[in-house]
């Protein structure tokens, strides 16, 4: 056998380097099909030792050519093919795996920070301008048309340069949804600090109208995209792939930890180390509320169905500021105070948090560009449903709260309720002597309640189109409840994805409107 494997790479070798020369005859008759077989996995082996050879001492994969097809053992089968070229691909990862992994890595931080960086700046920017100006618009919806305008006419021209840019911003997507969760947190830590001055009562009518009008907004836009869904009669089509975010590492959760016990220690030891307060317990604060989220995310699924991730996050931190206050004996309040300054030159964790929102808002372009096909084919059920919704949210709860007898302040303070929590500052923001923490805090809460109960009150509901769930929950419960229902139905989505945006974009651009604005404090009173 030995002999025979020397012989058959010698003619191996002659005939790669003299392709006129023949092989033995004896190797080329095809009616001894044992033989012809046995040679063939002998000859594949020598192929591979070749091409090992090949690669060890030129670093190139140099291939064999056979002048004599009629040589029944190198006439190798689809399956001997594809081990070959496996083989190449494998022996070129593990030559280049060692030096292009770190690289990689150092090169996919970079250009996470380069691509969220320049959304961040561009929200600041925009920001900045639109007070220069004193234009009361949201800056961060105008800089979201001016992005998806200006995808659309890259794809209309150059469709390369349009999938490049979105290529180009995919890791601070990625990073927004990873992440979303906690932008919306601050104001449920400083609950404690903005319903102080609001009597029991009041609070108490607030929940009603929460509660009762999650419902209602959601029943409203199901039964709208089914009823219009049978109007028009469009079949359903697979809509465009969305990244998910990976998992919470170990490396994650034991680094945040570390950061969070060695500044607390800092903090306690030294309160003004890094110039105020705020910014000294900026560090410990911030990674209570990470560790928080990480910790809820990681939950049974049936421990998550009461206690959200965000309501980790939100007691982690409140007990992080509890233990701060215990130790310093400044007590509760002044630490929750330096949680949330609103203060841009000593901002504390939650300003931190918060200065997300407008990149949210920024992020809705490259989702509505991704999904273009699919608003364009259910543009009736989506448009439809979320105009009216909107509608009856903010007038809905307007009445209601008229009804019930509370103060005006607080209502109007609340009529944002089913828009995610960046656009619903703006828009609490047009009307004088508002809560914003207030404002914030029903938000969150409202979306907590969609997170929890959404898809049993679907299911009760007889909502079965994925649009009409889709449409439904992220219509009356935005963000949080859009995350709640795609973990378990993927398929509503994308319909959760762009109902949840142009809620909050109609929202805004409807209460922008004076008349609208007027027609509202009107029916408070």
């Amino acid at each position: 056998m030995a002999s025979t494997q020397k012989l058959i790479t010698f003619s191996l070798l002659l005939d790669h380097q003299h392709p006129k020369l023949s092989f033995p005859p004896f190797l080329s008759k095809p009616h001894n099909h044992k033989l012809s077989s046995k040679f063939s996995s002998v000859a594949f082996n020598a192929t591979r030792a070749l091409y090992k050879h090949s690669s060890t001492s030129q670093k190139l994969f140099t291939p064999i050519t056979v002048s004599r097809p009629s040589s029944s053992f190198l006439q190798m089968g689809p399956h001997e093919a594809c081990s070959s070229r496996e083989i190449t691909v494998k022996s070129s990862v593990s030559e280049s795996g060692g030096t292009s992994t770190p690289s990689q890595a150092v090169f996919g931080i970079a250009h996470l920070i380069i691509s969220l960086g320049i959304i961040l700046a561009t929200d600041k920017i925009l920001k900045k301008a639109f007070v220069a100006a004193a234009i009361r618009f949201p800056s961060a919806l105008f800089g979201m048309f001016c992005i998806f305008s200006i995808l659309v006419i890259l794809d209309s021209t150059v469709p390369a340069a349009a999938t490049g840019l979105m290529n180009f911003f995919e890791p601070a997507l990625i990073f927004i949804q990873r992440w979303l969760p906690l932008f919306y947190v601050p104001s449920l830590v400083v609950l404690p600090l903005s319903v102080r001055d609001i009597p029991a009562s009041s609070g108490i009518k607030i929940c009603l109208i929460i509660v009762g009008g999650w419902l209602a907004t959601l029943t409203v836009a199901g039964y709208t995209a089914i009823a219009v869904r049978k109007m028009v009669n469009t079949e359903m089509t697979d809509a465009e792939p969305m990244a998910k975010p990976p998992p919470f590492s170990t490396i994650e959760v034991w680094t945040w930890t570390g950061i969070f016990l060695i500044s607390f220690v800092t903090a306690l030891l030294y309160p003004t180390i890094l110039g105020t307060s705020a910014r000294t317990c900026l560090p410990f604060l911030l990674a209570s509320t990470v560790l928080g989220y990480m910790v809820g995310s990681g939950l049974p699924s049936d421990v998550k169905k009461v206690f959200h991730p965000i309501i980790c996050c939100a007691v982690s931190a409140d007990l992080a500021a509890l233990a701060f206050g215990y130790f310093s004996r400044s007590g509760l309040d002044p630490v929750l105070g330096c949680y949330l300054t609103k203060a841009s030159s000593n901002p504390g964790a939650g300003d931190v948090l918060m200065g997300f929102l407008g990149s949210v808002i920024l992020s809705f372009a490259f989702s509505m560009f991704k999904q273009r096909k699919l608003v364009k084919r259910h543009a009736a059920e989506i448009f439809t449903s979320v105009i009216v919704s909107t509608i009856f949210s903010l007038y809905s709860t307007a009445l209601v709260g008229r009804l019930l007898g509370l103060e005006s302040s607080l209502t109007i303070s609340i009529l944002p309720r089913c828009i995610t929590v960046a656009l619903a500052l703006s828009i609490v923001s047009l009307f004088e002597g508002t809560n914003s923490s207030l404002t914030a805090a029903a938000v969150v809460v409202t979306g907590l309640v969609g997170a929890n109960f959404v898809q049993a009150t679907l299911d009760k509901l007889r909502f079965r189109d994925p649009i009409a769930r889709g449409i439904a929950t992220a219509s009356s419960a935005h963000g949080l409840g859009t995350a709640a229902l795609s973990a378990k139905e993927p398929e509503a989505l994308p319909f959760c994805a762009i109902a949840y945006a142009l809620n909050g974009i109609f929202g805004s651009l409807l209460c922008s409107v004076p008349a609208v604005r007027q027609s509202l404090l009107a029916v408070v009173g």
